[in-house]
């Protein structure tokens, strides 16, 4: 089983985006999806698999942030 966490995109390049998660640049590719730049979406596998509302994006991120700090407490 893989999880994946929302990501904000930064840049787009023909069918190229570079994300950043927690400081980190990661790059991935986009298929089909409508992505702008400044999007939530999620990658997994090196694909973007889908756009988020940025709401529930920015929901999810900091319960990963509080799940985190939690484990290493």
């Amino acid at each position: 089983m893989c999880l994946a966490i929302p990501v904000r995109v930064k840049e787009i390049n023909g069918n190229v985006v570079t994300v950043e998660v927690d400081g980190k640049e990661i790059k991935a590719t986009n298929v089909d999806l409508k992505v702008k730049v400044g999007d939530y979406v999620v990658v997994q596998y090196g694909l973007v698999v889908d756009v988020l509302d940025e709401k529930f994006a920015k929901q999810s991120i900091e319960t990963w942030r509080q799940l985190k700090a939690k484990l290493r407490s």
